[in-house]
């Protein structure tokens, strides 16, 4: 059972113990009629409340057994009720013990509560919105763990999301259910009723609401309309940050942004990647709070605490439980990893950004075929596993479109090649775990690289001859 539907009937038997008191004053004062009629409606109550436990608990429960043994109490002091009324008075009752009657109904009411406290359990409804699957694995382990309590329902409900046009419009509409591995039962948005379910929590990995340049998740479900579906939102970060002391003023200049976005603000709780993390998202938070004229909790140091958690971040969760052997790796790619001696060569996953795209237009571009030159003269030693970020696309469309046919250009020559591997899959853990080095722009990806402890080189992309590998 709901913890809502638990807390309706909660209230319903509160209904039922007030009406018990009215019962006893009427009888005191031979009002056999409004006796008559509390009677019906508590008995009225008790069979709902019993309806509602078959229906989430299955027939036969002990509680509904409760319940009509209190129902048949009811009605006996109901049929003494009227038998004993005068029947050219109805409002009048002569011999029936008030408090004999209260008593016995309260002691029947406290039996079916107290079964209904002990023999009927809470079960937890949590309710997961990713909008890319690339992004999925910032959630997945949080779902494992729902998904693994015998006690909780959990739904994995990917949500559609729009590239932006300059001037802020929604072009086309995306949605990635079916990029999902196998073991994610996903859950089509338009077949679950929020409304209805009410879920216990929702977890969301994209907080910016309206306020993305590049993409926007569907209007309705930003995080100021999700408040009203769930008790408790949570956000979790799809990415994660280099780690940052707290006091370096000049590292927490360059991230702060991220402290201060509509879906950090409507969160019940935030889970960060570390306590050195809480203690930035705490302090940026109140600041910016205070800068936008925030009043109440939001100003409330001791409640940011309780917001904010510094427990880690899913996706080294993943990265750190995927396992080299159990990855299944396209046969396409293997013809590119292997060599014609069967043997593998050394791979090199090759990451390229949002942020060097936009801070260097036209020289990422030529770093880029630089890049490319470099590995191709290598392909038969080294496999070139290059995975652009998953909004570039739609980055380059909104904020630099001029660059776009250059860029793809580019891309579809690498590909066409093929010399090196393209993925522009969900499955970023799978590229982690099959390279032997990272190369690449700084990004969150870094720090779950990192993890592995295998080499990391960023590279510089105004260096663009003499590029060593570092493998």
């Amino acid at each position: 059972m709901r913890k809502a539907q638990k807390r309706q009937i909660e209230e319903t038997i509160r209904q039922m113990e007030e009406a018990h008191d009215e019962i006893k004053r009427c009888i005191e004062k031979r009002i056999a009629v409004q006796a008559g009629e509390l009677l019906a409606d508590c008995q009225n109550a008790a069979v709902a409340i019993g309806t509602l436990i078959e229906e989430t608990e299955g027939e036969g429960h002990s509680t509904v057994k409760v319940l009509e043994e209190y129902c048949e109490l009811v009605y006996q002091i109901h049929e003494e009720l009227l038998s004993d009324s005068n029947i050219n008075n109805i409002n009048c009752v002569n011999t029936i013990n008030a408090n004999k009657v209260y008593k016995s109904l309260r002691q029947k009411l406290i039996k079916a509560s107290n079964s209904i406290i002990n023999n009927i359990k809470i079960r937890t409804e949590a309710v997961f919105l990713p909008y890319k699957a690339s992004m999925w694995d910032s959630l997945e382990s949080v779902w494992k763990a729902a998904d693994a309590d015998p006690n909780c329902d959990a739904y994995v409900i990917p949500i559609p999301y729009f590239d932006k046009n300059p001037d802020g419009s929604f072009k086309e509409e995306h949605y990635e259910g079916n990029q999902y591995p196998n073991y994610v039962p996903v859950t089509h948005y338009d077949t679950f009723d929020f409304g209805k379910h009410m879920p216990d929590v929702i977890y969301i990995h994209n907080a910016y609401d309206d306020w993305n340049l590049v993409t926007s998740v569907h209007p309705d479900f930003y995080s100021r309309n999700l408040k009203n579906y769930t008790e408790e939102l949570v956000y979790i970060p799809y990415f994660v940050l280099g780690e940052i002391d707290p006091d370096n003023e000049q590292a927490v200049e360059g991230m702060k942004h991220f402290c201060f976005m509509p879906g950090i603000i409507n969160a019940d709780k935030v889970i960060v990647q570390s306590e050195n993390m809480k203690k930035i998202y705490v302090r940026e938070y109140l600041k910016a709070a205070k800068g936008h004229g925030f009043t109440g909790k939001h100003l409330d140091r001791a409640y940011l605490e309780r917001k904010f958690l510094g427990t880690g971040s899913p996706k080294i969760d993943k990265v750190l439980n995927t396992k080299k052997e159990d990855l299944e790796i396209p046969d396409e790619w293997l013809k590119i990893i292997k060599k014609p001696d069967g043997s593998f060569k050394k791979v090199v996953f090759y990451n390229t950004g949002i942020s060097a795209l936009l801070q260097y237009s036209e020289d990422m571009l030529v770093k880029l075929e630089s890049v490319f030159g470099i590995f191709k003269d290598y392909k038969d030693e080294v496999a070139l596993l290059w995975r652009p970020h998953p909004l570039i696309k739609a980055t380059i469309e909104s904020m630099r479109p001029w660059l776009w046919e250059s860029y793809q250009k580019i891309r579809d020559r690498y590909i066409e090649e093929g010399w090196g591997i393209y993925d522009d899959t969900a499955d970023i853990d799978r590229a982690i775990m099959i390279s032997s080095a990272y190369y690449g722009d700084p990004s969150s990806v870094v720090q779950m690289y990192q993890t592995t402890g295998k080499p990391v080189m960023i590279q510089n992309v105004e260096v663009i001859q003499n590029i060593e590998t570092g493998v």
